[in-house]
């Protein structure tokens, strides 16, 4: 393998092993900040996650504004998109993630502090993105794909000012530095979150490793002979990619997901022992386990049909600034909302989930939520 790949591999490696260190120490997830938010009166997960965006929509943005990563190169800026097969890839994801009580990312962390509902959670995820992919329902996305794909004019917002103020550079520094602004202020415009140091640590810190992982792969992995995929944070291919590694490596090659996936359960392991926080845990009923299969099942197909997960899509596919992202993570906001809320609402299960209750404790301060 050339030393550029092997730099990129070790890179996901790393990254993945701080993500999921930070991931079991703060309780980072979309769903359990949404759930804190609008079921539970409780934002302050919620500004993590918007504290993390900030910093890696800035961070991400001055990459590409040096030179030093063409994000034009990621598949967050193809020239041909589908708007509706993302935005109902979207939907699926964030009612999946609701079923499921956490995204793909969140099950690799919980996984690797013993929770076996998660190695269940991730199996599925893996098996339905692989088939959604290049499996059985491969010809139904790709059909649904070549119907409704289109060329945009504009593939970014940043390339859509520039269309106004007449400068790709002005028109970069303008999307970034309003939407970074507008994120880390609803952040920190919560006292209860300001006095959450940990929080606030935790949101910085991931936003700067989807900066990382973009450095990662667009500057250290740019070889004109072998380059790697432009790429950061992201769940749904590289779950898929760990599960076939895994049972078929002869022949395949490692790459920036499948070492991330392995380096997020192994931090998440290590930081588990470390703080004696390792337990095993299982399913309470059946039916827990069938809302769990589903969840994955629905995350995994979503995934794959949004090109990207709550941390894909949600993070890494917004820090680009790329409209379709824009669609997927709306579509992942409001399936999300169904499960949370309204008529389509996912029932509590009548014995609690003992993850869900250790995920708000771990980031409990000793001021009340408001």
């Amino acid at each position: 393998m050339p030393s550029g790949a092997n730099i990129v591999v070790f890179a996901g490696l790393l990254i993945g092993l701080a993500y999921g260190a930070v991931g079991l120490l703060s309780g980072f997830c979309l769903t359990s900040s949404l759930r804190g938010w609008w079921v539970e009166g409780d934002s302050r997960l919620i500004r993590t996650f918007a504290l993390a965006l900030g910093v890696a929509v800035a961070a991400t943005q001055l990459l590409a504004g040096y030179g030093a990563v063409d994000l034009g190169k990621s598949v967050y800026l193809l020239t041909s998109i589908s708007a509706p097969l993302m935005f109902v890839g979207g939907l699926l994801f964030g009612y999946g993630m609701v079923l499921a009580n956490g995204c793909g990312s969140r099950a690799l962390v919980l996984l690797g502090r013993g929770n076996l509902r998660s190695f269940v959670v991730v199996i599925v995820l893996g098996i339905a993105a692989q088939m959604t992919i290049r499996g059985l329902i491969a010809p139904l996305r790709v059909a649904l794909l070549q119907a409704s794909q289109v060329k945009p004019a504009y593939l970014s917002l940043p390339a859509l000012l520039s269309a106004l103020v007449g400068s790709e550079i002005l028109a970069r520094v303008i999307a970034a530095s309003a939407i970074a602004a507008v994120l880390v202020i609803f952040a920190l415009a919560h006292a209860p979150f300001r006095r959450a140091r940990g929080q606030i640590a935790a949101g910085i810190a991931v936003g700067l490793l989807v900066s990382a992982g973009w450095f990662a792969t667009g500057y250290l992995g740019a070889d004109d002979f072998d380059p790697a995929p432009v790429t950061s944070l992201t769940f749904i291919a590289p779950v898929a990619d760990t599960v076939q590694y895994v049972m078929l490596s002869t022949g395949l090659t490692l790459n920036f997901g499948i070492a991330m996936v392995a380096g997020v359960f192994t931090g998440s392991l290590v930081t588990a022992l470390a703080t004696r926080g390792f337990r095993l845990e299982g399913y309470t009923s059946p039916r827990h386990m069938l809302r769990s299969i589903g969840g994955a099942a629905l995350m995994g197909s979503g995934g794959a049909m949004a090109l990207g997960c709550s941390i894909g899509q949600g993070l890494t596919g917004v820090s680009t600034l790329a409209l379709a992202s824009f669609v997927a993570a709306g579509g992942i906001l409001l399936g999300s909302a169904a499960g949370l809320r309204g008529p389509f609402r996912v029932a509590p299960l009548q014995a609690k989930d003992a993850s869900a209750m250790a995920d708000r404790s771990m980031m409990r301060t000793s001021e009340p939520p408001r």
